[in-house]
């Protein structure tokens, strides 16, 4: 055995002191332990040995802690305490009430669903961590292929055999302008019109679905786009049509809450229509940590289709009796 892993006494021995250092008296401590008093005077003595510290002092009034044996009671406190632990948090652990999930997410996902998803989860399950990371489809594809990732909230485009995926959203796009361009003052807007307008979009190699998409509405309209500048996160494209550089696509729930300098507008005729999904592994079943989001994530009802120029709710959740895991249909 590796010498790190060499100790010169057992958890015994730490239980029996810490029990005399309690009570402060052996024979209280042997009582409460359930052992003959000579075998725990013999335990403590080993330990002080093996420590080559004297950690109690024997009065005839009782025991009286040393300092060494103050020190000692210090460190062994939260490993006691966390050794006794163990079999409740392996339990919590097998039940889906604790552990670690990896979540991944786009920008479409945290402007939408993704909210109202992790505020039930955690109402839910308040022992389980989420480490939240926004990263686009690609990456999240790659990451849940390596298995990396425990779940992705993800543009479907991309053929994922080995995944399994449950719709959240389907909406079509409308276009973000500063309000000082001209046709801002339109309550809706056709891709045609903006044929001299620059657009700020995202590289292909992000989400090439959504950006083919894109381009089958400009060519639907006839108009070959203008593109100035590619920018990921698809949020920070606010910041450049603020800026004046450009017009962005946009969905109307991600255009609830916009500063003053942009305008949101429906688009009439081909416009680009995005969708969100959640995916995860299907070549094995997911932990249950994972199993628990999963089962809160896919409750989640898409928000009904909108209306030109119209927002919809962010999210919403619905209850469904009997939902035990995440295999309900999407």
């Amino acid at each position: 055995m590796p010498r790190e892993y060499q100790y010169p006494f057992e958890i015994r021995h730490l239980v029996y002191f810490r029990e005399v250092a309690r009570q402060l008296h052996f024979r209280k401590a042997a009582a409460a332990l359930a052992i003959a008093q000579p075998a725990l005077s013999r335990a403590v003595a080993q330990l002080e040995t093996a420590l080559g510290a004297n950690l109690l002092d024997r009065t005839r009034r009782g025991v009286e802690i040393t300092p060494a044996g103050r020190l000692l009671l210090e460190r062994i406190e939260p490993l006691l305490r966390g050794l006794a632990e163990i079999p409740a948090d392996l339990q919590a652990l097998a039940a889906g009430e604790v552990g670690q999930v990896r979540v991944a997410f786009t920008g479409l996902a945290m402007a939408t669903v993704l909210p109202g998803i992790l505020g039930e989860f955690h109402r839910r399950h308040p022992r389980i961590r989420l480490e939240l990371t926004e990263s686009p489809t690609s990456a999240q594809l790659a990451a849940l292929q390596a298995g990396e990732l425990g779940c992705g909230f993800f543009h479907p485009d991309a053929p994922t055999p080995s995944l399994r995926t449950h719709v959240l959203l389907r909406e079509r796009n409308g276009v973000l302008l500063p309000v000082a361009h001209p046709l801002a003052a339109r309550r809706t807007l056709r891709l045609r019109e903006l044929a001299a307008t620059p657009f700020v979009l995202f590289p292909r190699s992000h989400n090439p679905g959504f950006f083919d998409r894109v381009l089958a509405a400009f060519a639907a309209a006839g108009v070959t786009p203008r593109i100035a500048e590619e920018i990921w996160p698809r949020a920070n494209g606010i910041g450049l049509v603020r800026a004046g550089l450009g017009v962005t696509f946009m969905t109307p729930s991600e255009a609830q809450h916009l500063p003053p300098e942009v305008a949101f507008r429906a688009l009439q005729g081909p416009a680009p229509e995005s969708r969100l999904v959640l995916g995860w592994s299907g070549e094995t079943a997911p932990a249950p940590a994972l199993a628990a989001f999963l089962a809160v994530a896919t409750a989640t009802r898409p928000p009904p289709p909108t209306a030109a120029g119209t927002r919809t709710p962010v999210q919403t959740l619905r209850r469904r009796r009997g939902l035990t895991g995440p295999g309900a249909p999407a």
